[in-house]
């Protein structure tokens, strides 16, 4: 039930009065993002602990490694979906910025998740999903920025790194300014979760996609 503070047409709250609103919204979403889909996945077809696999990651690239397909594919949607879903809900019930504060929620989920000891994935899909329901239009943009990337370089890392820089960008010239301190915060999370990646980029011994290696994740 919303409480009456919260109703629509309600004076704005003051901090104290919403803060524990604040706190269960990001919660919630925290725990909602925190769900391990591709070890979920991975272990009910039966293609063992993601994280004995490849790189180790929990997210689609990765899962993409055990060679099925229909696998990582459903990886990806799920993580990006988890993101959209805590936004979308948080908005529907309580507006702004509720929705940036369960994005950041579930992003972080994600990223350290309880039930794996708060270790997890590198946040790209979760980080696109959050921003295409946050901002469509800002959100498309990126995973567009994504594919070209993708299909000049052939580089799942560097695709990832320069769709989340420029999301951002896009928040702000899609004409949602007020998110895009969460944009730059989420961003700045993947470049540090990419760290790896980015040493081997810059040593030019990072993958490209489709090689055979298992070092190299960018999900």
């Amino acid at each position: 039930m919303i409480p009456d503070l919260l109703r629509p047409g309600a004076a704005a709250p003051g901090f104290e009065a919403a803060l524990p609103w604040m706190i269960g919204v990001f919660l919630l979403a925290y725990l909602l993002g925190s769900v391990p889909f591709g070890l979920v996945i991975t272990r009910l077809l039966g293609l063992g602990d993601i994280r004995q696999i490849g790189s180790g990651n929990i997210g689609a690239t990765n899962v993409l490694r055990t060679g099925n397909k229909p696998a990582a594919l459903a990886t990806l949607l799920l993580d990006s979906g988890k993101g959209a879903i805590a936004v979308l809900i948080a908005r529907a019930l309580y507006g702004e910025p509720y929705d940036q504060l369960a994005g950041l929620g579930a992003f972080l989920g994600h990223l350290f998740p309880v039930w794996l000891g708060f270790r997890g994935g590198k946040g790209v899909a979760t980080y696109l999903g959050t921003m295409l329901a946050l901002c469509w239009p800002a959100g498309l943009a990126a995973c567009a920025t994504w594919a070209v990337m993708a299909a000049l370089f052939r580089i799942s890392s560097l695709s990832a790194l320069v769709a989340a820089a420029a999301a951002p960008v896009y928040l702000y010239l899609f004409g949602l300014p007020q998110a895009v301190w969460l944009g730059i915060v989420l961003a700045v999370l993947v470049w540090v979760r990419h760290a790896p990646n980015i040493r081997r980029l810059l040593a030019g011994t990072e993958p490209r996609i489709g090689a055979k290696s298992g070092k190299a994740d960018a999900g």
